[in-house]
């Protein structure tokens, strides 16, 4: 035997004969089929363990699931054996809502310091009132936005990242890149004005 890893064929019955570590490996090596595989076999568990740490409602449960397994895809080849399977997607999975919940403390912080930044000199009560109203508003619309504009924007328009690196963080081209940018702004603009999109 040389050690060769080949990659799942899409035979009935032969990915639920393997074994966790070897669908794994097959997903390091790019094969979306054993993805599939892990998927099927582990998102119960995955989406009870997430919604037991995360606690938030079922559409934000889903896109953490799905956010978990595609970290699971990126990581892959660095799994060491050293815990079953199982357990190791329950780390990647814990560690995609540490940075879930660190980017939302981020962007609330965000949020109230602009929200308690003093008044303008000469800005009336009413003037500072409408400006923290807009704060809150703009930060509802965020929450609205579909997890691929949200990161465009807080990325390019919060964390100033430039366009080039946050593509690549993303893992998108940049003219993707620049059109989630365009409808984040265009759905938060009309968010915040009070109009239909």
């Amino acid at each position: 035997m040389t050690g060769k890893l080949l990659l799942l064929r899409s035979v009935e019955g032969v990915r639920e004969e393997m074994s966790d570590e070897a669908l794994l490996a097959a997903c390091g090596a790019g094969d979306a089929a054993a993805l599939g595989a892990l998927f099927d076999r582990h998102h119960a568990s995955v989406y009870r363990f997430l919604s037991r740490l995360a606690g938030t409602d079922s559409a934000s449960l889903d896109d953490l699931v799905q956010t978990t397994f595609l970290e699971v895809r990126r990581g892959a080849r660095r799994f060491g054996g050293r815990a079953a399977v199982r357990s190791w997607i329950f780390g990647v999975a814990a560690n995609v809502v540490r940075h879930q919940v660190r980017g939302e403390i981020r962007r609330k912080s965000i949020l109230q310091a602009c929200a308690s930044l003093p008044a303008l000199a000469g800005t009336t009560p009413h003037q500072a009132l409408e400006r923290r109203e807009l704060v809150e508003r703009l930060g509802a619309a965020l929450r609205t936005l579909s997890h691929d504009l949200r990161a465009a924007f807080v990325l390019c328009e919060l964390e100033e990242v430039p366009g080039i690196e946050a593509a690549r963080v993303l893992g998108v081209r940049e003219g993707t890149l620049w059109r989630r940018l365009h409808e984040a702004r265009r759905a938060l603009r009309a968010a915040i004005d009070g109009e239909p999109e």
